[in-house]
């Protein structure tokens, strides 16, 4: 049972690990074009102290951790931490979000270190498409990478779609059929305003219940679950094993299940997406504090964990991006 408990009585049972807030794409949602004010290496959490932080949080009731970034895999010898955090008493799922890239020479090794889910970001199957989303990005390495981890053993792989008007929505069914075919559960996400990216995104903003209207004209759509700490709201395909979910953080906001906090690379502990609410645990760590002061911080951090966030009503609140914060 988690002892983390939020001021509205939320319990916190899930940690996303950003190991890195540098990628090897610049999706222009996500990060900005010619953006190169990454956090100093010196500043980043060791191995050990993102470990020693995860002990802490599962000694506190946490079962699940993701490991994010920026993209992860291109932090050294991830695979590593992967083995240290799948090894602590406490937690039983330990899961990966990736862009897939570098994911076909690293899916093996991950999957012995551990790590038994991942999410991939795709948002196109045209190659000229993703070359302009992700500033450059070869889309033969993505899907190079789904398939060795197919051939790893991973379960499920999740595909994670952002929907953003006149950019990819026209899309949809056939990242449908894309994940029909290879058996992979898809999820579609709406674009949220966080920072200068964010914002232009929301320009290309689509609501998913649009989307699932949609889809309801072309595939029969019945109540279907799946295993994990996210927000999405699962449906499934009808005839398929396929598990659609929807990601609403803007037209049906999800705050108030919300059981998740993020870490980024710095130690900083956010409590939010939407907001700014967050503590520092690089100072403790470095000061050698022991895992009775760290799950002291802990704890004196989730009792600073808002309501919700507001994107609709302060759009410009959050100036962070993403790859910053960890997704």
């Amino acid at each position: 049972m988690s002892q983390l408990t939020d001021p509205f009585g939320r319990r916190i049972e899930y940690v996303r690990i950003s190991v890195t807030d540098r990628c090897d794409l610049r999706c222009f949602y996500c990060m900005p074009k010619g953006f190169h004010d990454f956090e100093e290496p010196e500043n980043w959490l060791s191995f050990d102290e993102i470990t020693r932080v995860i002990g802490a949080f599962a000694e506190l009731g946490v079962r699940r951790a993701r490991i994010t970034g920026g993209e992860p895999l291109v932090r050294h010898d991830l695979p590593q931490l992967a083995a240290q955090l799948a090894a602590l008493p406490g937690i039983e799922d330990l899961s990966l979000s990736t862009n897939a890239v570098q994911l076909e020479r690293h899916a093996a090794e991950l999957h012995r270190a551990g790590v038994t889910r991942l999410n991939v970001s795709l948002d196109t199957l045209d190659g000229e498409r993703f070359h302009t989303i992700t500033g450059g990005g070869r889309l033969d390495k993505v899907l190079a990478g789904l398939m060795a981890a197919k051939q790893a053993g991973f379960a499920p792989v999740k595909i994670n779609m952002v929907v953003m008007k006149g950019v990819n929505d026209d899309e949809v069914e056939a990242m449908v059929d894309f994940c029909i075919e290879h058996d992979f559960t898809l999820r579609f996400i709406e674009t949220m305003p966080m920072g200068d990216t964010g914002r232009d995104a929301a320009n290309r903003y689509v609501d998913l219940r649009e989307v699932r209207e949609r889809l309801e004209r072309r595939y029969t759509l019945l109540p279907g679950v799946m295993p994990g700490g996210g927000p999405a709201n699962y449906m499934r395909v009808a005839g398929t094993e396929l598990r659609i979910g929807f990601i609403t953080p803007i037209s049906q906001h999800f705050c108030e299940t919300c059981n998740r906090v993020r870490l980024s690379v710095d130690g900083t502990l956010y409590m939010c997406l939407g907001q700014e609410h967050a503590f520092e645990l690089r100072p403790l760590l470095r000061a050698g504090a022991d895992a009775e002061a760290l799950k002291a911080a802990i704890l004196e951090a989730i009792a600073l964990k808002p309501a919700r966030h507001e994107f609709t009503e302060k759009p410009s609140q959050v100036m962070r991006f993403m790859s910053k914060t960890g997704g």
